[in-house]
C-alpha cells in the first residue's frame, strides 16, 4: 500500500495545487529560484504546509534525476481504485461508457502521454493491470500534466476478468492489433466502449485479444510497421471522438 508519493514538475504541482492541497504534506524548492515559486511559497505556507528552499541537488535526489524544474512536492498517495471502484463508476454514469484499457504498459512516460490524451478525450477511467504493468510513478504524473488527478485509473488483478465483467455491462472491446485486416475507421465506435491497446513492442497478449468483440489496425503507409503506444491511443480515441461527438 502507498501511503506517500514524491511529484515534481510545475504542471504536476499546479494541479494538486488547484485540485487538492490536503494531499500535500511538504513543498521542496530549489534555491535561486525562490521569486518563481512564491505564490506556490505563499499558498503552502497559509496552509500550514511545510516549504523547503534547499539546493538543486537535493531536487534531484529527490525526483530520481527527474526533470523537477525546481519544484518538488511530497504528497499524501491517491487511494488506489480497483475493480469495485468500477462497477462504482459505471453505476453511477449518465451517459454511455468511454474507457481505456492499457495490456500492460511499462514505460511511465507513455502511461503519463496515454493519461493525458484519455483525460482531453473524456474518458471515464482508464484500466490498467496491477502486475506486469507501469504504476503511477512521480514521472507519470509530470508527463500526465494533471491527468492523473483527475482521470480515475483503475488497477485491476485479473484483466482478463475485468473484460468480461465489462463486457456483461454491455460495454464493446475494441482491441488494436497488426495482425487484422479491419482497419479503425471502418468500425462503430460509438455507445458503450472500451478502446483496449497493448504493450509497447509485444502489443495484446492472446487472452487480452481473445477477449475483444473487435479488433483494428491503424492503416500504415509509410516504412515503420508500428506506433508508439501514446500516439496509437491518441489515434483511436480522437477517433471514437470524432465519431461520438
Amino acid at each position: 500500500m502507498r501511503h506517500n508519493e514524491y511529484l515534481f514538475g510545475i504542471h504536476a504541482a499546479r494541479q494538486v495545487f488547484d485540485y487538492d492541497t490536503t494531499r500535500i504534506i511538504e513543498l521542496w524548492l530549489q534555491q535561486g529560484r525562490e521569486a518563481e515559486f512564491a505564490s506556490y511559497a505563499t499558498e503552502a505556507t497559509t496552509q500550514g504546509i511545510p516549504v523547503h528552499v534547499v539546493p538543486k541537488k537535493t531536487l534531484d535526489k529527490l525526483a530520481e534525476q527527474g526533470n523537477h524544474q525546481g519544484i518538488v512536492l511530497r504528497c499524501k498517495a491517491l487511494p488506489i481504485q480497483d475493480e469495485n471502484s468500477l462497477a462504482e463508476l459505471l453505476a453511477t454514469l449518465q451517459v454511455p461508457p468511454f474507457l481505456l484499457v492499457l495490456d500492460g504498459v511499462q514505460d511511465p512516460h507513455n502511461l503519463g502521454a496515454c493519461l493525458r490524451t484519455a483525460d482531453a478525450a473524456g474518458v471515464h477511467a482508464l484500466i490498467v493491470p496491477k502486475d506486469r504493468a507501469c504504476g503511477l510513478s512521480p514521472t507519470v504524473f509530470k508527463v500526465a500534466c494533471g491527468a492523473a488527478e483527475k482521470l480515475p485509473v483503475i488497477q485491476v488483478t485479473n484483466l482478463a476478468r475485468t473484460l468480461k465483467f465489462l463486457k456483461e455491462q454491455g460495454v464493446w472491446l475494441v482491441g488494436t492489433t497488426g495482425e487484422t485486416e479491419q482497419d479503425l475507421y471502418s468500425v462503430k465506435l460509438t455507445g458503450a466502449l472500451a478502446i483496449v491497446m497493448g504493450t509497447e513492442g509485444t502489443g495484446l497478449r492472446r487472452l487480452t485479444q481473445e477477449a475483444c468483440d473487435s479488433l483494428v489496425r491503424i492503416p500504415m503507409f509509410g516504412t515503420v510497421e508500428s506506433l508508439n503506444v501514446s500516439v496509437a491511443t491518441g489515434i483511436c480515441l480522437y477517433e471514437a471522438v470524432r465519431q461520438r461527438v
